[in-house]
């Protein structure tokens, strides 16, 4: 019996290298389905190495604006808010990404 879609997510967070978060935001875009971008960010709350958070942190000043989103919300859920207010403060997420909760 093969991994579901979000168990293959989940599994690809928790190894938090620079592949396996690269091949989880390759999928963070405009055709994604609703389904897909639930599980993917459920999934990228499980990235908890320090290449990890480093990885994540990396999209959130260099990826695409859907990328820079879920990395925000990613930061908030971690309840780290110095590296949100750099980001907005940057131009890269607007108030909404940056200040919600």
């Amino acid at each position: 019996m093969g991994q579901t879609i979000l168990q293959y997510y989940i599994s690809l967070a928790k190894e938090g290298t620079k592949t396996s978060i690269g091949e989880i935001m390759k999928h963070l875009n405009k055709s994604m389905t609703l389904a897909e971008s639930k599980f993917i960010d459920f999934a990228l709350g499980h990235v908890d190495t320090e290449e990890g958070v480093k990885i994540m942190e990396h999209y959130l000043f260099h990826g695409t604006q859907i990328q820079r989103n879920y990395c925000a919300l990613y930061f908030g859920r971690r309840g780290e808010y110095l590296i949100i207010r750099r980001a907005y403060d940057e131009g890269l997420i607007d108030a909404k990404q940056a200040f919600s909760r």
